[in-house]
């Protein structure tokens, strides 16, 4: 396939700006915020390292009890080149933003380029903290993909969009990363993922498969007298967490050409049809019945399910308003929530996920993050999103300040893909009732179990993300803890894994106990006690791919990582987190 990649903005980042922490190294990146020296206006130097900073502390625990720097992982200074981009796969109608990373001291003699998708939906340097934390420090280049998401929001009122250098600029004074087709000017923000019309999630491969091919690209740039670099002098490590993970895998099986030497996917938001389930499915399940759950007493003294040792009304609420819509029989408060979660555990949930997926009950995360796909799902625009919903900028009093332009200048930078946040709220989808936001959430589980036509479409767009098969022989790494609450291993990596297997490939399963989904979380009180962090999982997994690459060191054994224990109340320990032996 020939790739058009133009243009390209290259940047140089060395003393104060290095590649991995923008400069900032451990201690400023789990501190406060870094700020700009003009809040109004920011550089593209300024943004850079903010949207570094923040998806570091998206998906990893860089707090004083996390470990980090200690017992796993380190942020040392890497100087080297960025190359940026804007690419697109044929026939879409928005391009996905690409970056490599080449350091200084790229390996000539161990050509290696570690290529990855961000998570959730997450902007470019969504998965730096996983794919450039392991290879930039090993002289490996690291190319990445948005995956058709990202941070990169269209403000429909004032047509202002993102440009290729992160800044915000009107449309048609640049080219934009995402500039929706049509939005009327009241249609409030649009958001690459959810308002693109191209369904990036049914191309998380390719785009993953393209990323690579800029990296290559890039390295020809970069050494044009060691060039060519290809596929056959260059081993390409496919590495991602949460949907990068799902994308990484996605890629294997549309990896036709043989890119990819090795893929090691963290936690992934991945499904085979007739094999575990889709996230729409039970994400849309969990935002209409685990808030009655939660009312449950299998629920006393779970992080989030309690306000430390108070039952949130909501939860009871919820149940009773299932009762009226006649979705739960039960006519008292406990049985509505004991029927609630018998469903649950009926559909295939099990109680460590339930008790973990309380946090994104608590956070309403299964309803925003499920708004997002089903608008993507079902290609629609900002103004005409499904069940009422729409992404609005929230004015004090109804009018802008100063407040709202310093926020909506760093958006690209602190935006994490799906509102709300930042002063964008996540508009409509309620009613008047006692719990205005049950009709929504009902409204989106309706287009998974409904029959109408946008319940056909939706069916038909989730199939079209589903995982085929990666060629025999290519090494498949897969992690994932026992207690993810948003992406159950029992709906995901088990039945996947399971699926490769009854096919004839060989992946490498490790099953983490007392790991859940978002690392960052464990800086929580009393909630990262129970835990342990999945990261030094996957770079001890990429460690062992690139052995096997390198050396023909034999794969590891598949693993309940039983060594692994609780964090407890102090500091992350080696003893606790019991990483498998070497």
């Amino acid at each position: 396939m020939t790739d058009a990649f133009d243009p390209v903005r290259i940047t140089d980042h060395r003393g104060a700006d290095d590649l991995l922490s923008a400069g900032l190294g451990l201690r400023k990146l789990s501190g406060g915020l870094s700020a700009f020296v003009n809040p109004l206006a920011p550089t593209p130097a300024e943004l850079r390292r903010r949207a570094i900073q923040s998806s570091w502390r998206g998906i990893a625990d860089l707090g004083p009890l996390g470990g980090f720097g200690s017992v796993y992982g380190a942020v040392p200074d890497v100087p080297g080149r960025e190359f940026t981009a804007f690419a697109w796969l044929p026939g879409a109608r928005q391009p996905h933003r690409v970056l490599a990373q080449v350091p200084d001291a790229f390996d000539r003699e161990k050509r290696c380029l570690v290529v990855s998708a961000s998570s959730g939906s997450r902007g470019i340097y969504g998965a730096i903290g996983l794919a450039g934390a392991w290879g930039l420090p090993r002289g490996c280049a690291v190319a990445y993909t948005d995956k058709g998401t990202g941070a990169g929001y269209f403000d429909t009122a004032d047509r202002t969009g993102v440009a290729l250098d992160g800044m915000r600029v009107r449309a048609g004074e640049a080219a934009l990363e995402f500039e929706p087709t049509g939005a009327p000017t009241d249609a409030g923000i649009a958001t690459k993922h959810a308002h693109s019309g191209d369904h990036p999630e049914a191309d998380w491969g390719r785009h993953v498969l393209q990323a690579a091919r800029f990296g290559l690209a890039m390295l020809d740039r970069a050494f044009p007298e060691e060039a060519p670099f290809t596929p056959q002098n260059t081993r390409i490590i496919a590495t991602g967490i949460s949907n990068g993970g799902g994308a990484v895998l996605r890629a294997a099986g549309d990896d036709v050409d043989g890119i990819l030497s090795a893929v090691v996917a963290l936690e992934p938001n991945i499904h085979v049809p007739g094999h575990g389930r889709p996230f729409y499915d039970y994400a849309t399940e969990a935002a209409v019945l685990l808030p009655a759950a939660l009312a449950a007493p299998d629920f006393d003294g779970v992080p989030f399910a309690r306000a430390g040792v108070v039952m949130p009304p909501a939860w009871a609420l919820r149940g009773a308003a299932l009762g009226a819509h006649g979705r739960l029989r039960g006519f008292t408060p406990q049985a509505q929530a004991s029927e609630a979660l018998a469903m649950l555990r009926a559909s295939g949930w099990r109680d460590e996920a339930l008790k973990v997926a309380a946090s994104s009950a608590a956070l309403d995360l299964w309803r925003s993050v499920s708004v997002a796909y089903a608008s993507s799902y079902l290609r629609r625009g900002p103004g005409d999103m499904p069940c009422g919903f729409s992404y609005r900028v929230q004015h004090p009093a109804g009018v802008a300040t100063p407040a709202d332009a310093m926020l909506r200048v760093a958006w690209w930078a602190d935006g994490s893909g799906v509102p709300p946040h930042a002063g964008i709220t996540l508009m409509g989808g309620t009613d008047l009732s006692l719990d205005p936001t049950l009709a929504g959430c009902l409204c989106l589980r309706d287009l998974w179990t409904g029959s109408g036509a946008d319940a056909v479409a939706v069916g038909e767009a989730v199939a079209a993300t589903s995982a085929a098969l990666p060629r025999e022989g290519l090494p498949v790494f897969v992690v994932h803890g026992t207690e993810d609450g948003l992406i159950p291993v029992a709906f995901s990596s088990e039945p996947y894994v399971d699926w490769l297997r009854a096919s004839g490939r060989s992946p490498v399963f490790w099953n983490v106990p007392h790991a859940q989904h978002f690392d960052a979380f464990l800086a929580f009180p009393d909630f990262g006690d129970r835990h342990v962090p999945l990261l030094p999982f996957g770079y001890a997994a990429l460690d062992r791919a690139w052995e096997h690459l390198a050396t023909g060191r034999a794969l590891p054994e598949d693993a309940l990582v039983r060594d692994a224990q609780p964090r407890g109340p102090g500091v992350l320990t080696a003893r606790t987190l019991g990483l498998p032996p070497g």
